[in-house]
């Protein structure tokens, strides 16, 4: 495997990406072809740790 890449995404884009890959592993497999390459991404998306925000907390003291 080669280089990796961090993307960032919303929501919308995260269901966008998994609805997107789904469908073509349901077109693959009505084709009869191997489904394996998107399988692991759509599970590597699945998976995919979201950023922690870092909370910023309102200190009337300081």
């Amino acid at each position: 495997m080669g280089e990796k890449r961090i993307i960032e995404v919303d929501e919308y884009q995260h269901g966008l990406i998994l609805n997107v890959l789904n469908d073509k592993r349901n077109e693959l497999q009505e084709q009869g072809k191997d489904t394996e390459f998107v399988d692991e991404t759509l599970i590597n998306v699945m998976d995919a740790p979201q950023k922690k925000r870092k909370k910023h907390r309102h200190d009337p003291e300081r």
